[in-house]
Formats: structure tokens, sequence, C-alpha cells
């Protein structure tokens, strides 16, 4: 048993467990770095001697031979978002049933910080990589093409970017806030906020402008902004820029939004968040402003999670599939890495709208 080795002698070698299971050390090695063929009884007879003998693989010199590390790189915005901690999970759970272990770096939405987190995992030899860019534009893609030219296979998640040609897994995010605005519209309003729009720091006062600003920002910003525009034109309702936020997606300007929103003369009587932070400083702005949710203002947000639910009242929400979303671009990346030829396709999953207590009609001589 391993417990029966001097704590003082050196580990166990390919060797030393080639001999305990009675094969050649060329078998041993090959059943024991996971490449070339074993026979099921061979493979079965290799492993339990090396469990006996308490012998650990070194995977730097199997990758040195095989060329393979069994490791996936995740680069995404912020881990401490229980969004993309979700992915992630979809992503580790997934990817370790296969047999490889998963490489997490967190950028903050920073491009720079991104382009350092390719390198660093092009550096460790990662077989594939799965990325949420900051990228907001056709000239800050060149670090992810770089990685795909040395052939590195990479696979997009929850951002999808129209200037590479490679698989991304998303949700449908502009018919997700199209039928969230609907369902306010539904309930009677009219004045329903966005939180939030562009980062631009230039005055918006034009649906053209608007546009314009939205087209260089983040893929999922700017969907959902349209699915809300949808809305409006569906219903016939003008378009107003004092009701979308621009400027830096932060909860205090989406606080401080929202409070000027609730201060025109036409208020708004519904506010609709594309993102947790933009809810939670809706939420501040309405109680600041002495008003109660629904019975003064309506409010909707993206990214159900647990205290949503336990809100008074419960808030109504759009969920999105975030186990889900990091599973199946796994999935996609490791058939990459197995040798399929990507699809190069978006891969469109469902959101759900989750009806609770945050929407009703709007306040009289609201």
């Amino acid at each position: 048993m391993a417990a029966e080795r001097d704590r003082n002698s050196s580990p166990p070698t390919i060797s030393e467990v080639a001999a305990e299971a009675g094969v050649g050390r060329a078998s041993a090695a090959r059943t024991l770095g996971g490449y070339g063929y074993a026979s099921p009884e061979l493979r079965d007879r290799v492993l339990a001697a090396a469990e006996k003998l308490g012998y650990r693989t070194n995977a730097l010199a199997r990758s040195m031979s095989t060329g393979v590390t069994h490791t996936l790189g995740v680069i995404v915005a912020d881990i401490g978002n229980p969004f993309f901690a979700g992915v992630v999970r979809g992503i580790s759970d997934t990817s370790r049933s296969r047999g490889f272990d998963t490489i997490v770096l967190s950028t903050h939405e920073d491009l720079d910080e991104e382009r350092a987190a390719i390198g660093v995992l092009v550096d460790k030899r990662v077989d594939g990589m799965i990325i949420a860019s900051a990228a907001l534009g056709r000239d800050d893609v060149d670090h992810i093409r770089d990685a795909v030219d040395r052939g590195v296979p990479v696979v997009l998640v929850d951002r999808a970017l129209d200037y590479l040609d490679l698989d991304s897994v998303v949700i449908d995010n502009r018919d997700a806030a199209r039928r969230a605005a609907a369902g306010l519209i539904e309930a009677g309003h009219r004045r329903i906020g966005f939180i939030w729009g562009p980062s631009t720091t230039d005055e918006i006062t034009t649906r053209r402008e608007l546009s314009a600003a939205a087209s260089v920002n983040l893929w999922t910003d700017g969907e959902r902004l349209r699915g809300y525009l949808d809305a409006l034109d569906d219903a016939g309702i003008p378009f107003d820029a004092q009701l979308v936020m621009t400027g830096p997606k932060t909860e205090e300007n989406a606080t401080a939004w929202v409070a000027r929103m609730l201060e025109l003369p036409s208020r708004a009587t519904a506010i609709l968040c594309s993102e947790t932070d933009g809810t939670t400083g809706a939420l501040r702005a309405i109680r600041a402003s002495g008003l109660r949710y629904p019975d003064d203002v309506s409010l909707i947000g993206f990214d159900d999670s647990s205290w949503a639910a336990v809100m008074d009242p419960p808030l109504t929400m759009i969920e999105q599939p975030m186990l889900e979303l990091g599973a199946r671009a796994a999935e996609i990346l490791l058939e990459e890495i197995n040798g399929k030829t990507p699809s190069r396709t978006m891969h469109t999953l469902q959101s759900t709208y989750i009806e609770r207590a945050s929407v009703a009609a709007p306040a009289v001589g609201a």
C-alpha cells in the first residue's frame, strides 16, 4: 500500500508501476499518459497498481509528450458576478466530467486585462478557451484572432462578436428584453425607463444617436436595448431619450438615472433593468424617492437570484440559463478539441420570464 512506503523515499516511478502491474514500461506510460490504445484489462491493472503505489501522473511531462494538457481556459468579466459564477460552474462541471481541468481568469471588463489573460492561457498551453469578451468593436479582437491562429480553439459565451468567425453560446437577449417590456406595456405602462443603455458620455437626444452609441458597446447591452425599443415600437410608444440611462454602467449611475426618471414632469411609471447592479440601483432610487414598488412604480430585472424571490414584494425577473450556457460552451469546445470541425454559429438559448409581484398597473395620476 502507498502508506507502507517510506515517507522519505522518492515518489513511485512508471517503472515501478509497470512492475507492480506486470506489464511493460511503455504500456504503463501509455495508459497513465492517456495516449495510444490500452485494453480495458490492461488499463485496470495499471491504474490499480498506480493507486496502490500512490503514483501521480506528471501532467507537465505528459503534456510535453502528447501536446495535450487536458486543461480549458475560461475568461469572464467578473467571477464575483453571480451570473458568471453560474456560467463557470456549468463549464467546470462539464469539463471535469470529461477529464479536463479549468483555469478561470477575471478581466473586470478591461480589454488590456483580457489580452493579458489570453497570453497567460496560451503560455500554459491550454487545449482551448471559453471567453466572455469585453471587446466593443472590430478593432478590439486581434488578441482573440491571434490565439485562434496559434491553433487554440475558442468558443465565445454570453457575448457574440459578429466580426469573428467563431462558435458562440448566448441567450436571445433581444427577445428577453422585448418580452419584459411588453409585460409592462400590457400592464398599462407607457413611460418605461431602461437601465442601462450605452456607456457613452455623449449627450443622447435622438434614437439615431442612441443606436450609434449602442453599436460600439457590449453586444448583450445593445441587444437588450433593441428589445426594449422593439416593444415600444410594437405598442406605438414614442422614444424618449430621458428614459434610457447612458454613461458609466454602475449601481451609482443607475441610482442617479432612476431618481431623475422619477422626477420628470411625466415621470417613469415602470423601470426595466438589464443587469443586477442596475436593479439594485433602481431599488435604492425608488426607496429614496419615497415611492414603493409596484404601487407607485413597477420594476423588472435581469438575472434572477434567490434574493429577488425573497424581496417584499418579490421581484419579477428574467432568468438566464447560466449553468446551461456554460455547459453548452464547454461541450462545443471539447468537441472541437477532439477534432470536430467548428460550426462557427451562434447557439441561442432561451431565457425565462419569472412573474412575481413587482409589476402592477400605473398609479392613478402618475
